[in-house]
């Protein structure tokens, strides 16, 4: 028989457990729903010019090998009333043929200015100190909707003298701050007819149906309803007045997403490997070996003997060698967070290009839990 003292210490035992198995469980962090959606209609929309920098310090393109930036001088100069007479051929070297990237906001309004990136199109050196002429920036419908020009700033430096370069960053595109003015708008209609489409940045089900509770919570029952995992219709106030401040209030809702898929991002051209905290690793044995080829050329001159009528003959000895580093095989314990499975990992005493290897013929064996993502 239980004594009634001993099953009430052993019931405050486990309360105390489940106190402190609670205090050290992950928080669940809420986040205001404009970080997890977007309002659809309201977007950026990219434009792009063609146009000329000038003022460089003989940095600019060889107009030889780059007769588009010649043409496009003579037809600035004609609009002008500049008459450049045939057969003369231009050697300007201040001039470079530039392309004009920026992004018009949404709701930008007309007087608005905006930045834009400036990138050499010809073989310009450097666009150091250039100022950029009035170039206009087009849209995917080819009309104009903002004015570009004035003085770039350039983050780089470099000089060079006899063969020899030293350059620190880049020196073939800059940024031109506030460097364009909106000249026309782009129409964005949020709330038509009395609705409004929400779009989650990532598809899931869950994440869909709790933003419809705490919509519903706010503004009450009806007001929102989930299409599919992504899209969101909300019913909005017609008043236009009405609107905005329902938007304000839509946007600072929080919301608990639910957790995140397992996936290890890999980048194929560095070698970065990058993986969030869902993953999982299963146990497994793993062994890994590296391969190198070591090619050492050392040249030698082979001179004839005296009064021979030998040549002297140049040549060139390689010497090449191979090693391989013998992997032995290592256990990787199954683990249920991201700090043991780095842990795991880093054993294996593998760079990160053949953590690559690793990790697909894991995900092959099955013992990695978590989708691979390259790219």
């Amino acid at each position: 028989m239980t004594h009634p003292q001993s099953s009430r210490t052993s019931c405050r035992f486990a309360a105390i457990a489940l106190g402190i198995a609670c205090l050290f469980a992950s928080p669940v962090h809420a986040e205001r729903l404009k970080e997890l959606a977007t309002i659809q209609g309201v977007r950026d929309n990219p434009l792009i010019g063609y146009g000329l920098m000038v003022g460089l310090d003989g940095t600019g393109d060889q107009t030889m090998q780059t007769p588009f930036t010649t043409q496009s001088l003579n037809n600035m100069l004609q609009q002008l009333g500049i008459t450049i007479p045939q057969g003369v051929n231009m050697q300007l070297k201040n001039v470079a043929a530039v392309m004009v990237t920026a992004t018009l906001p949404s709701f930008a309004r007309p007087g608005q200015a905006i930045d834009v990136t400036v990138s050499s199109m010809g073989n310009a050196k450097s666009l150091r100190g250039g100022t950029l002429l009035m170039t206009p920036l087009k849209g995917a419908d080819g009309a104009v909707y903002a004015i570009a020009q004035g003085n770039m700033v350039v983050g780089g430096a470099g000089a060079s003298a006899n063969g020899s370069k030293v350059q620190i960053n880049q020196l073939s595109s800059g940024r031109i701050p506030a460097g364009a003015i909106v000249e026309r708008t782009v129409e964005s209609t949020v709330g038509g007819e009395g609705a409004l489409t929400v779009e989650l940045t990532r598809s899931d089900f869950g994440t869909a149906q709790r933003a419809v509770e705490a919509i519903n919570r706010q503004f009450g029952f009806g007001t929102a309803d989930a299409v599919d995992a992504r899209v969101i219709q909300v019913r909005a106030p017609q008043s236009p007045q009405e609107r905005v401040g329902f938007l304000a209030r839509l946007e600072s809702l929080e919301v608990t997403p639910t957790q995140a898929v397992a996936r290890v991002v890999i980048n194929a051209r560095t070698g970065s490997v990058v993986m969030n905290q869902a993953v999982r690793v299963s146990e497994c044995a793993v062994a890994h070996g590296s391969l190198s080829v070591v090619i050492n050329t050392e040249p030698v001159v082979s001179q004839p003997e005296p009064f021979s009528r030998g040549r002297t003959v140049e040549s060139a000895v390689s010497q090449i060698s191979v090693n391989q580093a013998g992997g032995a095989l290592q256990m990787v314990r199954g683990s249920a967070s991201l700090a043991d499975v780095i842990k795991g990992l880093n054993a294996l005493g593998a760079n990160p290009q053949d953590l690559v290897s690793i990790l697909q013929a894991m995900k092959t064996a099955g013992a990695l839990r978590a989708e691979l993502e390259i790219i």
